[in-house]
């Protein structure tokens, strides 16, 4: 019997643009209502765009040797007064890797990072998505409120969840 090879959980680099884009658009087609951005709006945006995207973004990808099989992204709150709170978004793990363990890495890695930086991180999740609600609580996150009709896709609408986790303040 031969071993599957670790999950990795690194933050992804501008010259892992092409791997990045490959996912983006896949995740953005099989779960378009779990995202505020489409596939038309993202699909014609050039390589050098996906590229700038990781220059300044803490995207952090979840790799069985070369093959990425998840992504999320984090990013601290602009203004003074939101500084202290980060946000965790475009979470997606593909359905080959869903249930191996490679999610739950993913998200305690932005909130690794996170830690460094805020004192609170949110996120929102469409409200029928129980499985990622699940995840969410198993590190640490509860749900703080309820947004109707936070997004609209082909004429349907959805509601979502709002979540967020304490951190302990590591920077003092």
């Amino acid at each position: 019997m031969t071993e599957k090879p670790q999950t990795e959980i690194r933050r992804l680099t501008p010259a892992d643009a092409p791997l990045f884009r490959e996912i983006r658009l896949e995740a953005l087609q099989q779960a378009p209502e779990a995202f505020g951005s489409t596939f038309e709006q993202e699909c014609s945006q050039s390589l050098t765009q996906f590229e700038q995207v990781l220059a300044k973004a803490d995207v952090f990808g979840a790799f069985r040797g070369t093959d990425l099989l998840g992504m999320a992204g984090y990013r601290t709150q602009a203004g003074a007064k939101r500084a202290h709170k980060g946000y965790l978004w475009g979470m997606y793990v593909r359905s080959s890797a869903r249930g191996t363990g490679v999610a739950k890495p993913l998200v305690e890695a932005v909130l690794a990072h996170a830690r460094k930086h805020v004192e609170l991180v949110q996120l929102t999740v469409v409200k029928e998505n129980e499985t990622a609600q699940r995840l969410y609580r198993s590190c640490g996150f509860v749900a703080y409120g309820h947004e109707v009709h936070s997004l609209k896709q082909n004429g349907r609408y959805y509601d979502e969840v709002l979540m967020a986790v304490a951190l302990d303040d590591e920077r003092r």
